[in-house]
């Protein structure tokens, strides 16, 4: 048993947690004297009062795309605008002169692991252009961290469904390979066939027993039909709670009264939205949708690739992106925040032993703060992560490595 002290958690007070086999055992106020027979005390840590907060939950990002670490890409802006097709053509021309993707993958890995995050869905590349190379070999990194953190994998096509021949068969394929999650891409601007792209997309959900989570560029009221009818199939086939959408922009685009229409009808499909708040695009309405129901999670997305050059995997930064581009103030505004990037995530990703109470996963972060809201503004450093209870991360730094 490993006792951690002086733990201050979310309602300001000062605690003692013990974690046995991986999980936790016991929390108490530390004026509380232990109770339950004889303890065998392996080891204490002393936490000295700094704040002890859930492991952050990165929902979305692509591990296989990503040049962090490696040698410095500089953006290529689009001809004109924002074009996910030419997007999509840069990158493949960049991935073709980049560093090996095991090794590209595994350094931003460890980047957001040492910043706290030890839980993430990565979305990564099926579809007729890289076939299943791209996921065999991140499921082989996948494999070796798997006693440090715990990734699903999205079989995501990148260069559509429809367009990209072969792609049903090979989005069928990842998912007996080993992927956890059935993606999707812009069914009406990409595929230009919303019925058919989403007919192979949630084929294959209800076919192996698995969830959806669509990416959605689409813009305006054509993305708000889109994520009608992604909602309308998800509750045709009963599937509330396992569907989500990624970034959603289109409804950041809407009138507030026609967003909240459709946040209705979204928080009833049980389907849950990512967004990342983007700089260069309008981003779904979050405190509108939360008071409609709706479960609104986030991730980094994309980290230094043929997207855009940002990106440092710190999930409470990220946090602080979407309250600030929100108008978030309060503390509850920023405790909301908090929220998107931890709690709100697990419900996504439906993680049933998550959080700091008795019988999760020991997993959580120490940082040097006071309470949420100034964790949230302040994203410190000098952090320290635990997994199951053995420390993984400090200062950013990895110390303990798959063997």
């Amino acid at each position: 048993m490993t006792v951690f002290s002086n733990a201050r958690l979310a309602d300001g007070r000062l605690h003692e947690i013990d974690v046995e086999g991986g999980r936790i055992a016991t929390i108490r106020p530390s004026v509380e004297p232990a109770t339950g027979g004889t303890r065998t005390t392996v080891e204490t840590v002393d936490l000295g009062g700094a704040l002890l907060l859930p492991s952050f939950v990165e929902g979305h990002i692509h591990l296989d795309t990503s040049f962090y670490g490696g040698e410095w890409v500089p953006h290529r802006p689009c001809t004109n605008g924002f074009d996910v097709h030419e997007r999509v053509a840069f990158q493949a021309e960049n991935m073709a002169k980049a560093e090996p993707m095991a090794e590209r993958a595994i350094k931003q890995l460890e980047l957001c692991i040492g910043q706290g995050s030890l839980r993430m869905r990565s979305h990564v590349m099926v579809d007729g252009s890289v076939g299943l190379a791209s996921l065999e070999t991140i499921l082989a990194v996948r494999e070796k961290y798997r006693d440090i953190i715990d990734i699903q994998l999205v079989a995501f096509p990148q260069s559509g469904i429809l367009k990209s021949p072969g792609t049903p068969e090979l989005l069928d394929e990842a998912i007996i390979m080993g992927a956890d999650v059935i993606g999707g891409l812009d069914p009406a601007s990409f595929d230009r066939d919303v019925t058919g792209h989403l007919d192979v997309v949630f084929g294959i959900a209800e076919k192996r027993g698995v969830d959806v989570d669509i990416h959605l560029h689409e813009a305006g009221t054509m993305g708000a039909f889109s994520i009608e009818e992604i909602c309308a199939r998800t509750q045709v086939l009963g599937m509330q709670g396992h569907v989500a959408i990624s970034h959603a922009y289109g409804l950041g685009d809407l009138p507030p009264d026609a967003a909240r229409r459709i946040a209705a009808k979204i928080a009833a499909s049980g389907v849950s939205i990512m967004t990342n708040a983007p700089g260069n695009h309008n981003f779904p309405p979050v405190a509108l949708l939360r008071q409609e129901g709706v479960n609104v999670f986030s991730g980094s997305d994309n980290i230094r690739d043929s997207w855009w050059p940002y990106g440092d995997g710190d999930m409470l930064r990220r946090a602080e992106i979407i309250g600030y581009r929100s108008g978030f103030f309060t503390d509850e505004d920023l405790g909301a925040a908090f929220d998107i990037v931890t709690h709100a995530g697990a419900k996504a990703l439906r993680l049933a032993d998550y959080g700091i109470v008795v019988g999760a996963k020991a997993d959580f972060v120490a940082v040097n703060a006071r309470h949420v809201p100034e964790a949230v503004v302040g994203f410190p450093a000098g952090r320290k992560v635990y997994r199951k209870g053995r420390l993984v991360a400090a200062d950013g730094v990895i110390v303990t490595r798959p063997v």
